[in-house]
C-alpha cells in the first residue's frame, strides 16, 4: 500500500473540490456520458422492440421482449467478471476503460445504422462486451483515490453515484424527445405517434459515449496520475509483490465471505428494481394516465425520475453517512433497508393495478380507466431512497473489503449480483401478460420485504466477519 499511497500523497497536493480529489470529478463526469449512452438507449430499447414494423420498432412480442431485456441486462451485468479480471491481470483499469468506452459506442452506432433484428443482436452484443471492461475498474479507480479506513470513501462513492445518475436522468429526456418528439410522425391531432425516431436516440447515446471518452484520456493522466495505469504486477520481493503471492489470512476470507453474501441477497433487490425497464415501462405505456399540463408525457420521460430524486437526494446521503447518527449505521443494516424500500414502492403499484378498468384482452383490449401518476412517482421515490441505502453503499463496502490484489475481481462478482437479478428479472416480467401486473407486483413486494428482514437479523453477524469495517 505504501507506493499507492505515495501517489494519494502527490494527488492530495493538487487540491480538493468539496474535500474530495480532482480526479473524483473526472470519474464523475467519464461514468456520467457513459450512463448517458446505457441509459438513454435503455430507455427506448423496450418500446423499439415491442412497435410494429410500420412504426419504426422491431415487432417482437412483449413476453419475448422481456425476455431479451433480461437477457442483455443481465450480461451486461456478467461480463465485469471477466474485464476485472483482464484489468488486472493485463492491461490495467485505465486500458480496460478506454476499450470498454469505444467498444460500448460502437454498440451504438450499430443500433442507429441497422434497424433490424441482425442490428438489434450486434448493437446488444458489443454494448455487453464493452461494459464488461469499463464498468469494474471505474469503480474501482475511485475507491483508489482514498487510503485504507479513509471515512470520506462513503461519501465519494455517493458523490459518483449522483453521476451515475445525472448521465440517467438527461438521457431518457434526451433519446426520449429524439424518438417520441422530434423525429416520431405523429396523428393529425398530436395524440398518437405513427412512427418512432428510435435510431436518433441510439445515436445520441453513442456521442455521449465519445464526450465521455475524450474527456477520460485527455485528462486522466493529471489528475489520477499513475493510479490504474498498469495491472497489477509488481517487483520481483517487493512487499506488494510478496502480499500477492501470500495466501489469504482469516480476516481477508471472512471479509471476501462477506462480499460473496451481500451479493446473493441483493440479486433480489435488482431483479424487482430493474423491471423498471421492463414491465414497468409497459404498464406505465398501457395504464398509466400520463396526460398533464395539457399534454401526454412520453413513456421513456418517467426513466428519468429515478435518477432524478437521486440526484435530489444523493447529496443527504452523503452528508447523512458522514453524520454522528449515520456513522452507527453498519453496511448490513443499510442495505437491508434499502430492500424495505424496495417492496414498499410495490405496494403503491398494487394501488396502481386497482384503479384500472379495461376490457378484453390482447389486441382487442379495451382501457376505459386508467392509473393516477402519482403512484408511479411514489414508487420511483420509494424505489430510489432504497436504492441509495444499498448500491453506493455497496460499491464502497466492496473496495474496502477487498485484498487490493482482487479488487477489480471481485468488484466484478458485486457485479454479477446484477446480472442475476436482470436474468430473473426478466423473466419475472415475461410472465406480467399471463398472471397479471398485480399479481408480479404483489409477489415482488412480499418477498423483497421478508428479504429484507432476514438480512436485518444477519447483520450483526456479518458485520462481526467484516472485521472492523462499516
Amino acid at each position: 500500500m505504501s507506493s499507492n499511497n505515495t501517489v494519494i500523497d502527490a494527488i492530495e497536493k493538487q487540491g480538493t473540490v468539496f474535500g474530495h480529489p480532482k480526479g473524483l470529478f473526472l470519474l464523475f463526469f467519464t461514468e456520467l456520458w457513459e450512463r448517458f449512452s446505457y441509459y438513454g438507449m435503455r430507455g427506448i430499447l423496450m418500446l423499439y422492440m415491442t412497435k410494429l414494423w410500420a412504426e419504426n420498432g422491431l415487432n417482437i412480442p412483449e413476453d419475448s421482449a422481456s425476455l431479451i431485456y433480461g437477457t442483455f441486462t443481465g450480461f451486461v451485468y456478467f461480463t465485469p467478471l471477466l474485464g476485472g479480471w483482464i484489468a488486472d491481470k493485463f492491461i490495467g483499469q485505465r486500458m480496460a476503460i478506454t476499450i470498454g468506452g469505444l467498444t460500448m459506442a460502437a454498440g451504438q452506432l450499430t443500433l442507429f445504422a441497422m434497424g433490424n433484428h441482425a442490428g438489434l443482436v450486434i448493437g446488444l452484443v458489443l454494448l455487453v462486451i464493452g461494459n464488461g471492461f469499463f464498468k469494474p475498474n471505474i469503480s474501482t479507480i475511485v475507491g483508489q483515490l482514498y487510503r485504507e479506513g479513509d471515512e470520506k470513501r462513503d461519501s465519494a462513492f455517493s458523490i459518483f453515484y449522483m453521476g451515475i445518475n445525472l448521465g440517467a436522468l438527461l438521457a431518457p429526456l434526451v433519446c426520449g424527445f429524439l424518438a417520441e418528439e422530434y423525429f416520431a410522425v405523429k396523428s393529425a391531432d398530436g395524440t398518437a405517434i405513427l412512427s418512432y425516431g428510435f435510431k436518433y436516440g441510439f445515436l445520441a447515446a453513442a456521442i455521449g459515449m465519445i464526450m465521455g471518452q475524450i474527456a477520460f484520456n485527455l485528462l486522466s493522466k493529471k489528475y489520477l496520475l499513475t493510479i490504474g495505469e498498469k495491472p497489477v504486477k509488481h517487483e520481483e520481493g517487493s512487499e506488494e509483490s510478496i502480499k500477492n503471492k501470500a495466501p489469504l489470512t482469516k480476516q481477508e476470507k471472512d471479509r471476501i465471505t462477506v462480499i460473496f453474501i451481500l451479493t446473493a441477497l441483493v440479486i433480489f433487490f435488482w431483479a424487482g428494481f430493474e423491471q423498471a425497464g421492463s414491465s414497468l415501462t409497459l404498464y406505465t405505456d398501457k395504464y398509466i394516465d400520463r396526460s398533464a399540463f395539457g399534454t401526454i408525457i412520453p413513456t421513456t420521460y418517467f426513466q428519468s425520475v429515478n435518477p432524478l430524486f437521486i440526484v435530489l437526494l444523493a447529496p443527504l446521503f452523503a452528508w447523512f453517512w458522514t453524520s454522528k447518527f449515520g456513522k452507527k449505521l453498519t453496511t448490513p443494516i443499510k442495505m437491508s433497508l434499502g430492500m424495505i424500500l424496495l417492496g414498499v414502492g410495490f405496494l403503491f403499484m398494487i394501488i396502481a393495478t386497482g384503479e384500472v378498468v379495461k376490457s378484453g384482452a390482447g389486441d382487442a383490449e379495451v382501457v376505459t380507466q386508467k392509473a393516477a401518476l402519482i403512484w408511479l412517482l411514489f414508487t420511483y421515490f420509494f424505489h430510489t431512497v432504497g436504492e441509495l441505502c444499498l448500491s453506493p453503499v455497496g460499491l464502497s463496502v466492496v473496495t474496502k473489503l477487498s485484498p487490493p490484489k482482487l479488487a477489480s475481481l471481485l468488484m466484478g462478482v458485486w457485479m454479477l449480483s446484477s446480472a442475476f437479478a436482470n436474468w430473473i428479472g426478466g423473466f419475472v416480467a415475461s410472465y406480467v401478460n399471463r398472471l397479471g401486473a398485480e399479481t408480479i407486483f404483489y409477489s415482488i413486494a412480499i418477498f423483497v420485504i421478508v428479504l429484507g428482514l432476514l438480512m436485518l437479523l444477519l447483520a450483526k453477524k456479518l458485520s462481526s466477519m467484516m472485521h472492523g469495517v462499516k
